[in-house]
């Protein structure tokens, strides 16, 4: 479990290293509010996963139920966020 946490974490890392050299180019820092999105979405979307891996492994019907909704309200809030 902690192994993948790492290589999002990685993953990350080399991303926001990725955009900050492509801002350097362009001119433009990224906006303090774009970077909020972005962690926001990338939080959303680590839950989304660990939600949607539980869900392929629940066997009760009630979990499979909250799962449900919980993933529900995730993809909501991702598309409230763009």
């Amino acid at each position: 479990m902690a192994r993948g946490f790492e290589s999002k974490s990685v993953e990350s890392n080399r991303q926001d290293a990725e955009d900050e050299r492509a801002s350097r180019r362009s001119g433009k820092r990224l906006d303090i509010h774009e970077i909020e999105r972005r962690q926001k979405r990338e939080g959303l979307e680590l839950s989304r996963r660990r939600i949607v891996h539980e869900l392929e492994s629940a066997t009760n019907e009630r979990r499979r139920e909250s799962l449900s909704a919980a993933l529900a309200h995730l993809d909501s809030e991702l598309a409230k966020i763009g």
